[in-house]
């Protein structure tokens, strides 16, 4: 298997048993990049791999989304991984994210460390490389403005983050044929995608591509299959197409290299 979607939690910040809405790409049966740390979501993640994630991408940062931040914060300062974790956060989010999870007056009761000592964080924009690889990121409708983020892996994968139905966005984001991994639950509300809206709102081609997470429990999944539609399910590992995405050329340092013939 070349490139996957592993689904480490499929359900609301109330589903507790469905574990949070996190996910990590695979590449190889490696995890290549994980989507969003919660609580429980982290816990299945380290309960599969064995270590905490190396690269996470941020959605946004209610708690069900990064709860697990703390834990992380211990494996990295205590295990000997201190900025060995990218976390690429969407720029406008980087305050909301101190402000959630970083922004404690002494973090260590021996002092002498910050909370961010633990990541390298990285903020991204409409697009970011990781390891070799371009991912495109795009605004959702999710409680205010510019608070939420979906995530592009071109050609392969399009995860829409908690979201209400975003189809002209979608129409752009998702051109490639790529699986659609979307916020739906039966019933939707100012914050989140009911089914209704999808299918309101949707083309069939593009429904027909989406796998529904973040809903409210076990029947309510079950309700969602049994209406014809793709549902992801804890630990469900589902195969991604190859990415068209754009990959980077390998750098040469030579290239670059002053030449010797000419004063510096």
């Amino acid at each position: 298997m070349g490139w996957a979607l592993r689904f480490h939690g499929v359900g609301n910040a109330s589903a507790v048993e469905l574990g949070s809405a996190m996910a990590t790409i695979e590449r190889q049966g490696r995890p290549w990049l994980t989507i969003d740390c919660g609580a429980e979501g982290l816990t299945a993640y380290l309960a599969h791999y064995g270590e905490a994630p190396r690269a996470l991408f941020v959605t946004h940062t209610h708690l069900d989304h990064v709860a697990g931040f703390e834990r992380l914060f211990v494996d990295g300062m205590f295990g000997g991984r201190a900025e060995s974790t990218r976390l690429y956060v969407p720029a406008h989010l980087v305050p909301l994210l101190h402000q959630r999870v970083g922004d404690y007056p002494n973090v260590l009761a021996e002092g002498g460390a910050n909370f961010w000592d633990a990541f390298r964080v990285i903020p991204v924009g409409d697009a970011f490389w990781h390891d070799g690889v371009r991912l495109e990121t795009f605004e959702t409708r999710h409680h205010w403005p510019r608070t939420a983020y979906g995530l592009r892996l071109r050609g392969s994968l399009v995860w829409t983050g908690d979201t209400r139905p975003i189809p002209e966005t979608l129409a752009k984001m998702a051109d490639a044929c790529e699986v659609v991994a979307h916020d739906c639950a039966l019933r939707g509300n100012p914050s989140h995608s009911g089914i209704e809206d999808l299918e309101r709102e949707y083309p069939d081609d593009l429904l027909a591509r989406c796998v529904l997470y973040h809903y409210v429990g076990v029947v309510e999944g079950q309700t969602l299959k049994a209406r014809g539609y793709r549902v992801a399910d804890p630990g469900e590992c589902l195969a991604l197409a190859e990415p068209t995405a754009a990959r980077a050329i390998p750098f040469d340092a030579t290239d670059s290299a002053p030449d010797a013939s000419f004063p510096a």
